[in-house]
C-alpha cells in the first residue's frame, strides 16, 4: 500500500563515536502520507563526514546515521505525493527550510530556525520526509548520471556562497583550499570571468584545479608566509579582489583576511572547530575597509541552480570522484577521503 513499506531488512552505516563506524541490518523505513522511499544508487564522501568522523560534531548525538549526499530511485511514494512516482530517478538534497520562521521570511533560509536535516544516505534505502520532497528533490534527465547527481549538495553550497562574493571580470579571487569545495568554488570563480589562484598543500588537487581551468596555483606546505606569497602574485602586491576560504582551518581563515586588498571582500566558509575564535587586525579591517563575510549552507533557489549546472556539465564527476566502494567497506573510503589521496570516494549500491 501507498505510504507503508515492505517489512524487510536493509543495511546503513551508524556512526557509535569518533572513529567507530560500524555498518548494520535493520529495519527498513517506513514512510509517511507525503514521504517518500528512495532506493539508493551513489553516496559520496565528504569533507563533514570526516569531520564527523574524526571529531563528531555539535548538533549530532551519537549513535547516529551516517552520510548527507546521494542519488537513488524511487522505490515507494506516500499517498499525497505530488510529481514523483515509482521508478523516477531523482536527486535529493539533505535539507529544506520551514519557510515560515522569522529568517526564511526576511530572506534568508539558509539561517532558517527549524531547518530539517535529513542523514543516514550511506544506506541501501534513504526515507525523504515531505518537506524536503516539495522542495528539495528533482526528477533526473536521462543525460545526467548517479555519480554527478550526488554532487549536488555540496556542489550548491558552492553555488550560494559564490553567489555572495561580489565578482567583476578580471578580479583577481584566491581559494584557499583545494578540497571539494574549494575546487567547486573555484570553478565557478573562472567561469564569472575572474583570475583565479589556488593554494592548497596537496599536489594531487593543485593539480585538478589546473584541469579546471584556474590560472595559478600555490602549494604552501613548500613556502612560509603564504600571506606575502599570494600578495606577490597580484599587481603591485596589493593582495586579492576576493578571498575565498574553504579549509575550515582557523588560521586560514586569519591569513584569508590578510591577503585581501585595501577595500577587498574575504567570504569564510569552510565550518571551523566548536569554540574557534578568529582574530583579526581591527586597524587593517578599519583603514583598509575590508568586508569579511561568513556564509553557511545553501538555499533550495542555489540547489536547483546546481543541478542544473551539473546537467550543463560545468563540472564533472570523473573530476570528483575517484574510487567506488561497496558498503561494508565505507570507512575506507572515508580515510582515503580523509588523507586528501582522492577528491571524494563514493559508495555503490
Amino acid at each position: 500500500m501507498e505510504g507503508q513499506c515492505i517489512r524487510m531488512k536493509m543495511r546503513r552505516a551508524v556512526l557509535y563515536q569518533q572513529e567507530d563506524l560500524r555498518i548494520e541490518e535493520c529495519e527498513m523505513p517506513e514512510i509517511g502520507d507525503g514521504d517518500v522511499l528512495v532506493k539508493n544508487k551513489v553516496s559520496t564522501t565528504c569533507g563533514t563526514d570526516v569531520k564527523i568522523y574524526k571529531r563528531g560534531y555539535p548538533l549530532l548525538k551519537p549513535p547516529h546515521p551516517f552520510g548527507h549526499e546521494f542519488s537513488g530511485v524511487i522505490a515507494r511514494v506516500g499517498r499525497n505525493v505530488k510529481n514523483f512516482r515509482e521508478g523516477d530517478r531523482v536527486a535529493v538534497h539533505n535539507t529544506a527550510p520551514c519557510g515560515q520562521c522569522y529568517y526564511c521570511k526576511k530572506g534568508f533560509p539558509s539561517m532558517c530556525e527549524d531547518m530539517m536535516f535529513n542523514r543516514g544516505t550511506y544506506a541501501e534505502y534513504v526515507k525523504v520526509p515531505g518537506r524536503i520532497v516539495e522542495q528539495n528533490m528533482f526528477i533526473l534527465k536521462d543525460s545526467i548520471s548517479h555519480k554527478s547527481a550526488s554532487l549536488m549538495e555540496p556542489f550548491s553550497c558552492a553555488v550560494y556562497g559564490i553567489e555572495e562574493c561580489p565578482i567583476h571580470l578580471s578580479d583577481v579571487v584566491v581559494v584557499n583550499g583545494a578540497g571539494p569545495i574549494g575546487l567547486m568554488f573555484a570553478r565557478l570563480a573562472v567561469l564569472r570571468g575572474a583570475h583565479v589562484i589556488v593554494t592548497d598543500k596537496a599536489e594531487n588537487r593543485l593539480e585538478l584545479a589546473k584541469k579546471l581551468g584556474v590560472h595559478e596555483v600555490l602549494n604552501i606546505s613548500e613556502i612560509e608566509d603564504s600571506v606575502s606569497a599570494v600578495k606577490a602574485m597580484t599587481e603591485g602586491s596589493r593582495g586579492a579582489d576576493i578571498v575565498i576560504e574553504a579549509t575550515g582551518l582557523i588560521g586560514v581563515w586569519e591569513n584569508s583576511v590578510k591577503m585581501a586588498r585595501k577595500a577587498g571582500f574575504v567570504l569564510l566558509f569552510g565550518g571551523t572547530k566548536e569554540n574557534s575564535i578568529l582574530h583579526i587586525d581591527a586597524t587593517l579591517l578599519h583603514y583598509s575597509q575590508i568586508t569579511v563575510k561568513g556564509a553557511f549552507h545553501t538555499t533550495p533557489r542555489h540547489v536547483r541552480s546546481a543541478l542544473e549546472l551539473l546537467e550543463m556539465g560545468v563540472i564533472r564527476s570523473d573530476d570528483f570522484i575517484q574510487n567506488e566502494y561497496p558498503l561494508e567497506r565505507l570507512e575506507e573510503a572515508v580515510l582515503e577521503h580523509a588523507a586528501q589521496k582522492v577528491i571524494k570516494n563514493c559508495i555503490v549500491y
